[in-house]
């Protein structure tokens, strides 16, 4: 038989910069050939060789409530009928704005746009337009799009600037760009002593999702507050993945950190592309076309994309959702730990809400350097193992995964048991 997803594979690379317009999705990191999907319900996908995979990834973390909702389907097919999008404002962004600002609480307006990426970027510049200061901080591991400013890595010493990760971003571009350790309380505090008087905002994932899933210590989480109080810096949470993913208020409301500003996206979307970032009126109110820091977009406040993400937040609001996927999330974790543990295989996993992720090492990780000695060889072994047996988890071991409402006891019951016999081949 053909396999049909190599066949895509191979016309996709001929028009596609290798053969993806997302790089994760290239299999790079596991090696193989990307599976292309067909269609998706509830919480499945299948390829173009018709094979039915267990979905972990949820579309990166939209796809809360699991794929085809029938009520998220209802208001997008409604939506369509009245238009795709019309360059000019709708009740609907009213609606899907309110419904944000009820639920969280640090928020008292907001912008919507497109994109993740394009969140952080305005947060970032509406960050410098308020505070007149240019120097931004972040961490090794967090990402936060791809804009340039934030594609950056750690530098050589303490508290030293940042460089490029990638080509066509030049030196002075990051020149502003303070890039230091996740969770080390030290480098934090000589970070603001040394330029606390320059630094515009402090951007980072309270709960990171794009070095697996590692965690801002509580320490760490209220110290970022203290410091850019105290040094009159704005602290942005970019909780695009984390947004209505690990509770109904947050990583903020996990934590019970406030952040100035917070960046949003996938799951206010549902699945279709929208981002928004928000804060205090007054900081706010410095956004075009009240005040002078600049941003716009066409499509930003799509009227499909607002019903689509208004049908999902109803449906996370119920009363005891976040009950029940916390302990299906809980479950599946605490079932690959007891499955490595009888087979001999160094694992450690953590949870919250919706969003999980698992390490093939004893301890778990506090920050980038740590996550990146997890043996990539293992990992990779694991990955089409689960594939192979119809369990997707996502390509690349820095990377976190994803659990719907959709997902039965039978699903997580059988990913645990593919894993076990995974393990024991080992």
């Amino acid at each position: 038989m053909t396999d049909q997803n190599d066949l895509l594979f191979e016309r996709a690379r001929a028009v596609i910069p290798g053969g993806v317009n997302s790089p994760v999705r290239a299999f790079k990191a596991v090696g193989g050939t990307p599976r292309f999907i067909q269609r998706a319900q509830g919480a499945y996908f299948w390829d173009a060789n018709d094979k039915r995979y267990i979905d972990y990834i949820g579309s990166w973390g939209p796809m809360i409530l699991g794929h085809g909702h029938p009520a998220v389907v209802e208001a997008v097919q409604k939506a369509v009928l009245e238009g795709f999008s019309y360059g000019a404002p709708t009740e609907r962004e009213i609606e899907l704005a309110e419904a944000i600002l009820a639920l969280v609480p640090s928020m008292e307006m907001v912008r919507l746009v497109s994109s993740g990426t394009e969140a952080a970027m305005s947060a970032l510049r509406l960050a410098r337009g308020a505070t007149g200061r240019k120097t931004i901080l972040k961490f090794e591991g967090c990402y936060h799009g791809h804009a340039d400013a934030l594609l950056v890595k750690a530098g050589s010493g303490l508290a030293t600037f940042g460089n490029p990760t990638s080509a066509g971003v030049p030196p002075e571009v990051v020149q502003h760009t303070l890039v230091l350790e996740y969770n080390n309380l030290q480098q934090l505090d000589e970070a603001f002593a040394l330029h606390g008087k320059d630094i515009a905002c402090l951007m980072i994932e309270a709960i990171a999702g794009n070095m697996n899933f590692v965690r801002a210590t509580p320490a760490f989480a209220k110290r970022c507050r203290e410091l850019c109080t105290q040094h009159g810096a704005l602290l942005i949470f970019d909780e695009v993945m984390t947004g209505f993913r690990v509770g109904l208020h947050g990583a903020q409301g996990v934590l019970g950190v406030t952040p100035d500003l917070t960046v949003l996206g996938k799951v206010i979307g549902g699945g279709m592309p929208l981002a928004a970032f928000g804060g205090p009126r007054a900081i706010m109110e410095q956004l075009a076309p009240l005040g002078p820091v600049y941003q716009a977009g066409t499509l930003s406040g799509n009227p499909v994309a607002t019903a689509c993400g208004l049908a999902t937040l109803k449906e996370i609001s119920k009363p005891g959702f976040y009950e029940a996927l916390a302990k299906k999330t809980r479950t599946l974790v605490d079932g690959l730990k007891a499955a490595a543990a009888a087979e001999g295989q160094p694992f450690n996993a953590d949870s919250e809400g919706g969003m999980f992720g698992f390490f093939l090492m004893n301890e778990l990780p506090q920050n980038y350097a740590t996550v990146m000695t997890t043996d990539n060889a293992q990992f990779n072994a694991l990955f089409h193992g689960l594939l192979d047996r119809g369990v997707y988890i996502a390509p690349a071991l820095y990377e976190a995964g994803f659990v719907s409402a959709a997902h039965s006891e039978d699903d997580i019951a059988a990913t645990i048991a593919a894993a076990r016999e995974i393990f024991s081949k080992r």
